[in-house]
């Protein structure tokens, strides 16, 4: 049996990284327009960073993050709720055998960055770096 690529270390391939960026621009232009049939979610501004698909394509994770981050457990559960309705809308924009199930999770990739900034202006860390 084949070893999997995503699963030995060296990350996904061609076709899991193309998939996975058409299904973020989707879900986006879904989510940015108010294709969703709820009044609740379409009132929240959702940036989708990043999309991840299994080597198989049968699922994909979507790491989003609300505008200003406020109301982040709220969108997750939004999104959860709907993600029937987003799994067709995407199935039908693209041209995918099947249309993968919908995870949701939260793009922590701000508050890393933010927590990387704030260690390296500490002074003992600046020092270090300019030496």
């Amino acid at each position: 049996m084949a070893k999997n690529k995503f699963h030995d270390g060296a990350g996904p391939s061609q076709r899991q990284l193309k998939v996975g960026e058409l299904i973020r621009r989707t879900l986006a232009q879904v989510l940015a327009r108010g294709d969703v049939h709820d009044p609740e979610l379409n009132r929240m501004s959702i940036t989708v960073g990043e999309v991840r698909v299994t080597p198989d394509l049968k699922i994909a994770t979507a790491y989003v993050m609300p505008l200003g981050g406020e109301g982040r457990e709220d969108a997750i559960k939004l999104l959860a709720r709907h993600k029937g309705e987003l799994r067709r809308i995407i199935g039908k924009d693209l041209t995918l055998k099947y249309a993968p199930d919908l995870r949701f999770r939260l793009d922590e990739t701000f508050d890393q960055m933010d927590e990387t900034r704030r260690l390296f202006n500490q002074d003992n860390v600046r020092r270090d770096l300019e030496d």
